[in-house]
């Protein structure tokens, strides 16, 4: 009696959600997910595995590791696609086996297969496979109807409001002033274009008239040749701003 008792393993460590069912919903032609939560209450870093009597028919991930004091993993389990038989019950079971971590740990390997029998604590769960009821069915088929009336009611709703492009009375003051001024300095300025062409044209005569072809009047007729150009290009921009402003009234 007191060797069974030595014998005996520690209660599971870890807390399971769920604790016993591994339910899996069908239809089963496609893979199946279903999630496996391992909590670690203790204080201590434990070790877990995840081991099933049918390898070929799932796929777990991860199939072991370290939970840390109070902290917790989820395990997802994939059943692989099958034909589902209702007259047939799963035999599938999973076993979630646990140990102490021993400080330092480098080998997960290593720590299984030091571990002495009575320091190994694991917890068992069946397979149960569920196929969508009826209740379930009319369900989806009254959510896949509902879905286009939504979609209606938003398009049959109020269109909104366009957004308004007309000028209000004081932006359309400040463009008629703008005008304005820039039709004067358009004057202004060809007055001051007539004054230069005169003045070039003098200028050119003077120096036609000097044979000897004095610097100053070199100068001169240099300076009256070069502010021509310049000035037609602002006289060029000052029209396009002003066509421009009218084509915006």
């Amino acid at each position: 009696m007191a060797a069974a008792g030595a014998l005996a393993k520690h209660e599971q460590i870890l807390v399971l959600d769920p604790p016993t069912d591994l339910k899996f919903k069908g239809p089963f032609t496609d893979v199946v997910t279903t999630n496996l939560k391992l909590r670690n209450p203790s204080d201590r870093k434990v070790c877990f595995k995840v081991k099933t009597t049918a390898p070929r028919r799932y796929c777990v991930r991860p199939n072991s590791g370290i939970i840390d004091p109070g902290s917790s993993v989820i395990v997802s389990v994939m059943l692989q696609p099958f034909d589902y038989d209702p007259n047939e019950k799963s035999k599938h079971k999973f076993m979630v086996q646990t140990t102490y971590a021993p400080p330092n740990i480098t080998d997960m390997e290593a720590v299984w297969k030091e571990a002495k029998p009575d320091e190994l604590m694991d917890s068992k769960l069946r397979c149960v496979f569920e196929m969508p009821n009826e209740n379930d069915k009319l369900n989806d088929i009254d959510a896949s109807k509902s879905a286009p009336v939504l979609n209606t009611s938003k398009q049959d709703g109020p269109m909104p409001k366009p957004h308004s492009v007309s000028l209000n009375d004081t932006e359309t003051r400040k463009l008629v002033e703008e005008c304005k001024r820039l039709q004067a300095e358009i004057m202004k300025l060809t007055d001051e274009n007539r004054h230069l062409r005169d003045e070039g044209l003098r200028l050119r005569k003077v120096a036609h008239s000097d044979k000897s072809g004095s610097p100053t009047a070199l100068a001169l007729r240099d300076n009256g040749s070069n502010s021509l150009p310049s000035l037609l290009v602002v006289i060029a921009a000052i029209f396009i701003g002003f066509f421009l402003g009218k084509f915006i009234l």
